[in-house]
């Protein structure tokens, strides 16, 4: 196995610091959405609203970050060596066969997983963030003269969740199917990726 460096101690932050926001704030918006009743309605507002600011703020921080090293350029999307990629999730994964695609420090993503990052960045987020803060704001927009449906506002918020926690089980999902059961998790937690070599390969 080669040993390469991928994940920043920024990226390994940014990602648990976003998961953790991402995870409180489906569960408390689903308790303020009624769902269920765990913290109480007050509660699950406060503790949402702060997870919100908390999230944005980091939002920002990671856009920059991004923006000024580059890393941005990790989810242009791409069709090639797609095909490969649909065909091992189908059954090469399940016959033993090796992925497809090698990550390297230039290219952490394979085509399949950019076009999904690249889906939430451009639709997810933004879903979430323009009806989360239309709700936040809904006063001080209707006195603008902006009137919204609050309804309209809260179904398109909770669109985006549902959006974002079928992302999030289908991460999870994927975590699994590295070359052994924890290799991606450990991979995000120590920044160090293992991938087969190129005379492992061969042999298999």
């Amino acid at each position: 196995m080669e040993r390469i460096y991928i994940f920043t101690r920024f990226e390994r932050f940014w990602h648990w610091m976003q998961a953790l926001l991402i995870i409180g704030m489906l569960f408390t918006g689903f308790e303020i959405h009624g769902s269920f009743h765990a913290l109480g309605f007050k509660t699950a507002h406060q503790v949402h609203t702060v997870a919100a600011w908390a999230l944005i703020t980091l939002w920002v921080f990671a856009i920059f970050w991004h923006f000024t090293t580059g890393e941005w350029r990790q989810y242009i999307p791409t069709m090639q060596g797609t095909d490969k990629i649909i065909r091992h999730y189908a059954w090469g994964i399940f016959k033993g066969e090796p992925h497809p695609f090698k990550v390297t420090r230039g290219r952490k993503h394979n085509p399949m997983q950019a076009q999904a990052y690249l889906g939430v960045k451009v639709l997810i987020n933004p879903l979430i963030w323009l009806s989360g803060l239309a709700y936040l704001f809904y006063n001080e927009l209707s006195a603008l003269g902006y009137p919204i449906e609050l309804g309209t506002i809260a179904l398109a918020h909770t669109v985006g969740a549902f959006l974002m926690l079928a992302f999030l089980i289908v991460h999870v999902y994927l975590i699994t199917t590295g070359h052994t059961l924890t290799a991606h998790l450990k991979a995000m937690i120590t920044g160090w990726d293992e991938t087969e070599s190129a005379s492992e390969k061969s042999c298999n």
